[in-house]
């Protein structure tokens, strides 16, 4: 038996953990026996249906029989097969296992065993493989039932987290509810306690259906909850007030070097609309890439400068932050403010940076640009007023907080976000923002031409490169892997790199970039591609947002299938950003790989319509894994399920309006611990 009393105890205290098993559980996150109920299932296989032998169809089966004529043998280098035979009252049927020798004598003669597997023909033979085995008892784990499966660690298998999980389930029923009574009520969801026992251990399918609604109604609610709880907090700050000349506006439009699409005026209206309150804006500025939002945050800055306070735009990487100050430069230059631009990334030389850090301290640095070099503490800011948060999803919350409090004050913050959020994700989200789109892409860019390919004109696709790379263009070689993978066959970085510098482009000048690398590393190979001394550039995701090379034209996506279409559209984004036609090949895996998930990206260069086609297809974490690297806490609502989201919604706001956090410790935990992951302040 347990020795465990309390869902807060260590997870140490249950029967059969000890400290090998313990880590592993530690490793999955699973800490207490409370985090260990809160393991959500992720997905079930139904072995409830209990059939007779000789009705059995190919396909999941579960039968109550005896087992008899258990052999077991060594087959060539170590393989090990266990075969019995299972009979009851109809017919009898062959099992066998694969590298499970302890079979051989794990079973009782006489006694009824339920039996749960795969049934079908192997080698002109109707057996069951590999089938779950449990002695005929009131409640069996893992036969007879609707079965959960769980997201494995490394060395941490399914079975044994099921096994634990039924070793504590007598504790499940004493859980307490963390919904207020009157939401539980007025929507019809179980109790928590319910819902828990059935996520784990469903009676049927209306039952599983039932416990779902009612956790991801929970998780929606509390998500939801936490971005009212954060917006009101913002709200109640002031901040300094910035006052809108029309004038200055009309000037920098003017002098611009093309038109401002009407999404980019519509946003800079709302940014100068939001400075004007002493309340501190909180908007998000987001455009598919190339929609033009570094002019928009320029342009939002304007009347900062102008009443002599500073901003400050904090870029995630140094080629980005240098990249952003040269484009400033050249907005603000014909209106004679170019000079008051600052940039402070970690390359600059010590002179550089202490005159820097002088500039900005002193007030005369209007617009100031860096990387986290703009969070360390001698960088001291002058009357801030705006923070500008480039891809802010790449910040953690505390490097984004230590940049606000230079302020002195709750300052004014603007974030800038490249991925195509699809609508009812924003909404839940990041609700506590506002939320500006650009969703025009200035005039004069053209589309990229987007082709599926096959591995088998991969040559034809490279004699194109090569005609590409001799007028002068350059080319990027994305793969999903850095290096080779036992498990996966899927290309590599460093495979794909070698066989390029020694085949067919041996004299073209060739990149290797991949997260693996060292920061420095990284940043000296992407400069040399910047700066056109590489022809073709080899690497894995790390190039997905952000960096602007108009000289790239072409792009190749090795197992295209592998990735997510927003993801595929950002990674799309990086090329044809110039006068050049742009080129981008999605080279699947092999002739018989799907490619009709593909096929949209062909047809589309809108990135928020394949946004919301990625929700649909592939869940919220297609989009979410791309744009915040945090744990945004849904391990079962799905934010396509429209209903839930408008219910769930709903009530947090009738919460807010209505209730008080304080009456309820769990509640206002787990609010808390997501406005570190939701707000973006």
């Amino acid at each position: 038996m347990s020795i465990v009393n309390q869902p807060d105890e260590n997870i140490k205290l249950i029967k059969g953990v000890g400290s090998v098993l313990a880590n592993k559980l530690n490793g999955a996150g699973i800490t207490t026996v409370l985090s260990l109920l809160e393991y959500f299932p992720r997905r079930y296989e139904d072995y409830s249906n209990i059939s007779k032998i000789i009705d059995l169809k190919p396909g999941t089966v579960t039968i109550k029989a005896y087992i008899k004529d258990i052999k077991g043998r060594y087959v060539r280098r170590g393989f090990h097969i266990t075969e019995a035979v299972a009979s009851d009252d109809s017919s009898s049927v062959r099992l066998i296992w694969f590298n499970q020798p302890y079979r051989e004598k794990g079973f009782t003669p006489g006694c009824l065993y339920y039996i749960s597997g795969q049934f079908g023909l192997q080698r002109g033979r109707l057996l069951i493989l590999n089938p779950s085995v449990e002695r005929d008892v009131d409640f069996p784990v893992n036969t007879a039932r609707i079965l959960a499966v769980y997201r494995e660690a490394k060395g941490l298998k399914s079975r044994q987290i099921r096994k634990l999980i039924s070793e504590c389930r007598p504790m499940i029923a004493d859980m307490d509810e963390t919904l207020p009574d009157w939401v539980v009520r007025d929507y019809k969801l179980m109790s928590r306690a319910q819902a828990v026992e059935a996520i784990h251990f469903p009676e049927s399918l209306e039952n599983l259906s039932n416990a779902k609604r009612r956790i991801g109604f929970e998780e929606v609610f509390n998500l939801v909850l936490a971005c009212l709880s954060a917006k009101y907090e913002i709200k109640s700050e002031q901040t300094l007030t910035v006052k809108f000349n029309v004038q200055l506006a009309k000037e920098f439009v003017k002098n611009l070097p093309f038109k401002l699409t009407d999404d980019q005026r519509l946003a800079v209206m709302s940014i100068y609309k939001d400075l004007e309150h002493h309340q501190p804006m909180n908007r998000l500025i987001e455009g598919d890439v190339g929609s033009g939002k570094t002019v928009v945050a320029a342009m939002g800055s304007l009347m900062a400068i102008a009443e002599g306070y500073q901003v400050v735009m904090m870029a995630p990487t140094e080629i980005l932050a240098r990249q952003h100050a040269n484009t400033v430069y050249n907005l603000l230059s014909p209106m004679h403010t170019e000079n008051t631009v600052a940039l402070l990334v970690g390359s600059l030389t010590k002179v550089e940076k202490n005159r820097a850090i002088k500039s900005i301290a002193s007030g005369r640095a209007k617009f100031i640009i860096g990387t986290h070099a703009l969070i360390q503490e001698r960088v001291d800011m002058h009357n801030l007023a705006l923070i500008i948060i480039d891809e802010q999803h790449r910040f953690g919350v505390n490097q984004r907080q230590t940049l606000i409090k230079k302020a002195g004050h709750m300052p004014h913050v603007l974030s800038l976000s490249a991925t195509p959020i699809p609508r009812s994700l924003a909404l839940t989200v990041f609700r506590e923002l506002s939320i500006s789109r650009l969703k025009t892409n200035p005039s004069g860019r053209k589309n990229v031409i987007t082709k599926i390919v096959m591995p088998g004109i991969r040559t034809r696709i490279y004699e194109f490169i090569d005609e590409q790379i001799e007028k002068g263009r350059q080319v990027f070689i994305v793969t999903p892997l850095v290096n080779e993978s036992f498990v996966s066959n899927a290309v590599s970085a460093e495979e794909v790199f070698d066989k390029l510098k020694t085949g067919p482009f041996k004299k073209r000048r060739i990149g290797l970039l991949h997260g693996k690398q060292k920061p420095a590393l990284k940043n000296e190979i992407m400069n040399e591609f910047v700066m056109g001394k590489l022809d073709i550039l080899v690497s894995t995701t790390v190039i997905e947002v952000g960096v602007d090379v108009p000289n790239a034209t072409i792009m190749i996506i090795e197992n295209a299938e592998r990735f997510g279409l927003a993801q595929l559209h950002q990674l799309r984004g990086r090329v044809g950003r110039g006068k050049y036609q742009g080129y981008c090949y999605l080279m699947v895996g092999s002739s018989q790989a799907s490619t009709s998930r593909l096929r949209a990206l062909e047809s589309s260069s809108d990135g928020f319509e394949l946004a919301e086609l990625d929700l649909k297809l592939r869940g919220p974490g297609a989009i979410y894994g791309t744009i915040q690297h945090g744990a945004l806490d849904l391990k079962i609502a799905q934010l396509n399920d429209k209903t839930l989201i408008a219910e769930a919604s709903e009530a947090a706001d009738m919460f807010m309006a209505k209730d008080n956090l304080l009456k309820y410790p769990r509640l206002s935990e787990a609010v808390a611990e997501l406005k570190m992951v939701t707000n973006l302040n």
